[in-house]
């Protein structure tokens, strides 16, 4: 090390406040931003962040907290789960091009699901021969050298970019979070070398006003007046979502909208908690018969309302499209044709109808249809309650059985994550929920989300129960070591319920669907099954948490009682239940 660089760290050292390095501007930046956490695994590129922090913590300075992350995949679901429940955009720090890389499939949930984050990975250093503080000094920093490394995540991003100088480093921050916050919402990704971190720079003092993310913006009045007069005009309109209640005071908003028009509505694959499901007006989770005889729909907030290979709208009916990315300009082939599509926030899309509404009066076929949704909505839930008793007869546990337990033994205010994926429509039928803010879903595909998920959501609500259910195959993606570890040191406990069918159900569904009489179903093979599973539970345990396998229906709600009593505790449940097996076969 030069002279020089030595007589900077000392004056480090000896706190001169003149100046800063350039992490130490970026660490204050996200605390004046709002940021509350940084999920981290630390690297060899932010040796300059842990100076930064222990010089803070030595001082006395208010800095976001960090969360160790044994896994980055953990780290950035623990991010997404505390986003899904406040909003509020969290830092996610990870090792270079290898950390980026084991993010893995969050970064597709966090994009797909539109969640707000940062995600900062730092860069290998640019010089070699000890020209300036931060310079390689292991072998690593030449194999972790790569062309592009911001190539990795850019299609999964709303914003990349590459911090090239310490003076206008706070900017970044602000901008970064100003990007990710505007709708339609995501994840941006930040990266520096160890050399502009360590740069050293006169302190900063940007304000954080000016960076506020765009307004959200509903309807012209024109287009609102159009729509009520189509709806007034309908026979049979119906409201299908999956995301409303992403912001939970639009879930009241729905519900006056709804009521006062007597609208159906459907839940698609609900990520949040978006309509109270012991509405008369809550018509369940599949657009079966009831998409075909609308002559009226309106889609707020959902990416696929309908696979049209499946089902689809009768040729006559309006679609109108209402949703924060009605283009889907990231997703190649989409289309939903629609009478108009509108890019406009449902939560003031839904005041304004409902303030367009609030003089007028009673449309009298909306009063005719009431009766209609009531019976159906009465005869789906008497439908799923039988299912719930016939699976006891038979001595197994079924995923309604399963998700009927679970409804009798949480409370209205507990939080469910639900990653069932195959079962995900048993957990919505059986274990209703009525309260906005106690239900999530991933909002992508990547499976493992869970685990950390329900991290994030804890700490994001601490004095709520946080219940998360999974499928075995999601539980193993899940890294469920560092999950445990991780809930243990923070005192986030949680309870983790297994759907445990042995197997991966949803890649044999997709073979049954093409080829329904092909040799794998007569011959029962899958390659997906685990016909000798690993003990979750004993895994959960070298974690800290309170592990039990269930596989008598008698034993059931005990033992799920058991497992809630243990969070309340502070440690955190896994409880592992099996179901029938999806195959028998063996190879």
């Amino acid at each position: 090390m030069s002279e020089k660089s030595i007589t900077v760290a000392d004056d480090r050292l000896h706190g001169l406040e003149s100046s800063c390095t350039a992490a130490e501007a970026m660490l204050e930046a996200l605390q004046n931003a709002g940021v509350s956490y940084i999920f981290s695994n630390l690297g060899s590129d932010h040796p300059t962040f842990i100076e930064a922090m222990a010089k803070a913590s030595l001082e006395n300075k208010q800095l976001p907290k960090v969360i160790i992350c044994p896994h980055e995949y953990v780290a950035l679901s623990a991010a997404h789960g505390f986003a899904q429940v406040t909003g509020k955009p969290q830092a996610v720090f990870v090792h270079l091009d290898v950390g980026t890389q084991n993010l893995g499939g969050a970064v597709h949930n966090v994009f797909r699901g539109r969640i707000p984050v940062l995600i900062f990975a730092g860069d290998t250093p640019y010089t070699v021969e000890g020209e300036l503080m931060g310079t390689r000094n292991t072998p690593i920093n030449f194999l972790q050298d790569i062309y592009d490394q911001r190539g990795i995540v850019r299609p999964y991003v709303k914003w990349e970019y590459e911090i090239r100088t310490g003076k206008n480093i706070q900017h970044l921050i602000y901008r970064a979070l100003q990007l990710s916050k505007s709708s339609p919402q995501g994840p941006v990704y930040l990266m520096g070398a160890r050399e502009v971190l360590e740069e050293e720079i006169s302190k900063p003092a940007i304000s954080t006003k000016g960076w506020d993310p765009i307004e959200k913006h509903g309807l012209t009045k024109e287009s609102i007046a159009q729509l009520i007069d189509d709806i007034n005009q309908a026979e049979n309109p119906l409201i299908i979502t999956s995301n409303v209640g992403r912001e939970q005071k639009a879930v009241s908003e729905l519900v006056q909208f709804a009521e006062k028009l007597v609208i159906p509505v459907i839940e698609i694959d609900p990520n949040y908690m978006n309509f109270p499901s012991d509405s008369p007006l809550h018509q369940g989770y599949q657009t079966d018969g009831i998409l075909q005889e609308a002559d009226l729909i309106i889609v707020i907030d959902s990416d696929v309302p309908w696979v049209p290979s499946k089902g689809q709208p009768n040729s006559t009916s309006k679609v109108y499209y209402i949703d924060p990315d009605p283009l889907k300009e990231k997703i190649p082939l989409w289309y939903v044709p629609s009478e108009k599509f509108y890019q406009a926030d449902s939560y003031v899309v839904l005041k304004q109808l409902n303030e367009f509404l609030r003089n007028q009066p009673a449309n009298q076929k909306a009063a005719a249809r009431l009766s209609k949704y009531k019976e159906r909505h009465n005869n789906l839930r008497l439908s799923w309650v039988k299912n719930e008793e016939n699976s006891i007869a038979d001595n197994a546990i079924s995923p309604q059985f399963l998700s009927a337990c679970l409804r009798e033994v949480i409370e209205e205010d507990t939080i469910v994550l639900n990653e069932t994926i195959t079962n995900s429509l048993n957990v919505l039928k059986h274990l209703p929920r009525t309260k906005p803010g106690t239900y999530y879903g991933n909002g992508g595909t990547s499976l493992g989300w869970h685990g950390g998920a329900a991290i994030g959501v804890k700490l994001a609500a601490e004095n709520n129960t946080v219940v998360a259910l999974a499928g075995d195959g999601g539980f193993l993606f899940s890294v469920p070591s560092s999950v445990h570890w991780i809930a243990k040191r923070y005192q986030a406990p949680f309870m983790t319920v297994i759907y445990n069918n042995h197997g991966w159900n949803a890649t044999k569904q997709n073979v049954l669907r093409l080829h329904p009489n092909g040799i794998a179903s007569q011959n029962d093979t899958y390659w997906v099954n685990f016909e000798e599973p690993s003990n979750y539970a004993k895994i959960s345990e070298g974690g800290g948490a309170y592990g039990e396998t269930v596989t008598e229906p008698s034993q059931l709600k005990a033992a799920l009682i058991r497992g809630l009593a243990a969070v309340k505790r502070g440690q955190s449940a896994v409880i592992d239940v099996h179901l029938k097996p999806i195959s028998l076969h063996h190879y």
